[in-house]
């Protein structure tokens, strides 16, 4: 089945019916839905689809050969090999000549890898035959940080030849509900906090009956897929996979300074600062600086990947129980136990989105949400508001509190970002938000009614 892309579809089959010569680039982090995207736009479409190998330019020739000529034959083994890529695009303009042809170069990265001058050949093409042709040409990329510099950047050949660009991102908590649309709000955010919303991970969770059994099935087990697929994408992606991996588990253990991940690794400050780039650069990490402050001594790195973070914090410390087949007897006590904790700072992004997304309902026109920190200077020590909206002009801001918790969230709680919102003291107004997974007492509902402070349930934000 395919879900949730359907603006982006949308607008590639409204170019395609335009009939002029497109250049569409289509990138994003592995396993987000690239190709299911551009599968569902070439059905029913004269097509060449050729998917680039991590190989030598000469096995990619022939697989292009193959792609070529698979659009019109059966048996693609008796594809005849075009002596070189330039003669392979010329029979992709000739295809183009009797038909609107949709020619796809998937992983493109591979390709120009294999080639150093494939994108300058790419660029004499598209000027010279190509701009004047009703060709639609696709090229699409897993390795972001490439596909920003490399194709869409103003050093690249193809810079300025792009018709469109779509970066293609993870899916959001409320879109995820069309794979499993029978569960719950909680169970719902739950998926999403495990697979952070990539298609590819919802699937492979595959929740037929409840969660559990899924988690105990597909992920907790050394038979499911996504039991080694951190490693595998590590391995897949990076020529140092073991310290990557340290790295991450640094993370994931706390450390979030670049010195403090440093030395955990045991490696020094500026090699450690190449190794967070690649992996903020795969979208597995995430900086973070307080919004509304300029990046500096306040920076710092986590898990921005929530399918990373959720493995890297159940499956090491019980890979021995994973291993030996006892997990199911310690599941409840070893990981379920812990879902309500893990779920804060997931419960934090979804309220987030929420706020940026779901919602018109707003006192403000929002410029951004974020999370905000610093020093109260009174108490002398640090403080953290969950949700910080900015204003787009003006100085009233949002200011929100997320409890991922089953008991009833009191007044105390709105006391308490009060006194925070003095901490932050950037707005002249502050327009209050507290969202809870639990609800609210008698108390503060009612005094939210007197003072029109937003209470929010789990249920309420998808609703």
């Amino acid at each position: 089945m395919f879900y949730c892309r359907e603006k982006e579809l949308g607008d590639l089959n409204k170019r395609y019916n335009a009939g002029k010569f497109e250049c569409a680039v289509i990138y994003g982090r592995r396993r987000v839905g690239k190709t299911a995207l551009i599968n569902e736009f070439c059905k029913g479409k004269p097509c060449v689809f050729f998917s680039a190998l991590n190989a030598t330019m000469g096995e990619n020739l022939e697989a292009l050969s193959r792609a070529i000529y698979e659009k019109d034959h059966k048996d693609a083994s008796a594809a005849p090999v075009y002596p070189d890529f330039d003669a392979a695009l010329a029979e992709i303009t000739r295809m183009a000549e009797t038909e609107r042809l949709v020619f796809v170069i998937d992983e493109y990265p591979y390709l120009a890898k294999a080639n150093k001058v494939v994108s300058s050949r790419l660029q004499h093409i598209i000027d010279h035959v190509w701009q004047e042709s009703n060709l639609f040409l696709v090229l699409c990329g897993s390795s972001m940080s490439f596909m920003e510099n490399q194709v869409l950047g103003y050093e690249s050949p193809l810079f300025g030849r792009r018709t469109a660009q779509y970066k293609i991102k993870a899916l959001t908590y409320k879109e995820i509900t069309a794979f499993n649309p029978r569960l719950s709000a909680e169970e719902q955010s739950l998926v999403y906090g495990i697979t952070g919303g990539i298609p590819h991970y919802i699937n492979k969770l595959d929740v037929k009956d409840d969660i559990d059994s899924a988690l105990l099935e597909n992920l907790f087990n050394t038979s499911g897929y996504l039991f080694e697929e951190p490693e595998n994408l590590l391995k897949q992606e990076l020529r140092e996979p073991a310290i990557y991996n340290s790295v991450i588990s640094a993370v994931a253990g706390g450390a979030s300074h670049l010195n403090e991940i440093a030395t955990k690794v045991g490696i020094e400050s500026g090699v450690c600062t190449k190794y967070l780039k690649v992996l903020l650069d795969l979208g597995i990490l995430k900086k973070e600086t307080p919004i509304t402050e300029k990046a500096g001594k306040k920076t710092i790195y986590g898990i921005g990947d929530h399918f990373f973070r959720f493995w890297y914090r159940f499956v090491p410390k019980n890979m021995s129980s994973i291993g030996s087949g006892r997990i199911e007897r310690i599941y409840e006590q070893a990981i379920k136990k812990y879902f309500p904790d893990y779920m804060g700072l997931v419960f934090e992004n979804m309220c987030r989105d929420y706020l940026l997304r779901y919602t018109e309902d707003l006192p403000i026109i929002l410029a951004d949400v974020g999370q905000w920190w610093g020093t109260d200077p009174k108490q002398k020590k640090e403080i953290q508001i969950d949700i910080v909206g900015t204003p787009l002009e003006g100085k009233e801001y949002i200011i929100g509190s997320c409890k991922y918790r089953n008991e009833k969230i009191g007044v105390d709680e709105l006391e308490l970002i009060k006194d925070y919102a003095k901490v932050f003291g950037k707005g002249e107004v502050y327009h209050y938000y507290i969202f809870s997974k639990g609800g609210f007492t008698d108390g503060l509902i009612e005094r939210a009614k007197a003072e029109n402070v937003k209470l929010l349930t789990l249920d309420d934000i998808y609703k």
